[in-house]
């Protein structure tokens, strides 16, 4: 006699039933859900929670103590950059905080030196900006795509450490953070871009580019790195395809970068994970 077929959704009988996460496990199983997933989005939502908690003490302490703090959030096209500001910042004070994602610059804009558009958007005392890219356009996607020349590149290439140096001279705290795909996870998340009406918008010519010119964005990435990464200013990788994953432990990664107040009593590690999060040194051969 053949096994009974296992149910394909849980019915409101099933939850009140649930008294414990035994209880919840079992009904997964009985109703054929994938337990594993199952469990860790919700374990997800909780961390997520209790980080956000974290990052709302953070900036309180930013503004009470006038910190300027800089986060530069770079990667591929689709590597969930905009997920992760959202994650970072949906609880915080606006008054305190903003993100910056600027579009392609004017004709005047043009004709100014290249850090001007971004020195005007860098953070005020007390304050926390997220860069959803950053001037490091021109260290990648303007070299691909042949939005600059090549005289253009080379002075960047020159000028950035210096121009980061004297950030970090004047006590700006910049953050840069690489979300690392491969490029079959970049193919599958255009993919669900492209049938999704409430994401189409974020699939651009540029980025449908991204797969045909996967190996020329590797070699300008692997340039930037060598030529950017300093001790004043590290790059810092994030290592993973999930992009859950990724939003926990890029906001791990800033709260262990400073010391403010109430830390010690988190609910959650703000340690991240060193087999995700990682310096350039450090993933050197294996970045996507």
């Amino acid at each position: 006699m053949d096994e009974p077929k296992a149910k394909n959704s849980l019915t409101n009988e099933d939850f009140n039933r649930v008294k414990s996460r035994a209880d919840l496990e079992e009904a997964l199983v009985n109703s054929g859900k994938k337990l594993e997933k199952a469990l860790f989005n919700l374990d997800y939502e909780s961390q997520l929670e209790q980080l956000q908690v974290e990052m709302v003490k953070l900036q309180r302490w930013i503004v009470e103590t006038g910190q300027r703090v800089a986060v530069i959030l770079e990667g591929r096209d689709a590597a969930g950059k905009g997920g992760a500001i959202k994650r970072f910042s949906e609880h915080l004070n606006p008054r305190a905080m903003r993100v910056v994602a600027l579009n392609k610059p004017t004709d005047l804009e043009m004709k100014q030196w290249y850090f001007r558009r971004y020195i005007k958007e860098l953070p005020n005392a007390g304050e926390i900006v997220f860069f959803d890219r950053s001037w490091y356009n021109r260290a990648v996607v303007e070299p691909v795509m042949g939005f600059c020349s090549k005289e253009q590149y080379q002075q960047f290439m020159r000028q950035v450490p210096e121009f980061e140096h004297m950030l970090f001279e004047d006590g700006i705290h910049v953050i840069k953070l690489w979300f690392s795909i491969t490029k079959e996870q970049q193919q599958k998340r255009f993919n669900g871009r492209k049938y999704d009406p409430l994401k189409s918008w974020k699939l651009s010519p540029v980025d449908e580019r991204g797969q045909e010119l996967w190996e020329k964005y590797t070699y300008y990435k692997e340039q930037m790195f060598a030529h950017t990464h300093t001790s004043f200013s590290p790059w810092t990788i994030l290592q993973t395809n999930d992009k859950k994953i990724a939003r926990l432990e890029s906001i791990r990664y800033v709260l262990s970068k400073f010391e403010y107040e109430g830390k010690e009593e988190a609910n959650t590690t703000v340690l991240p994970d060193p087999n995700v999060v990682m310096r350039f040194h450090r993933s050197i051969y294996h970045l996507a």
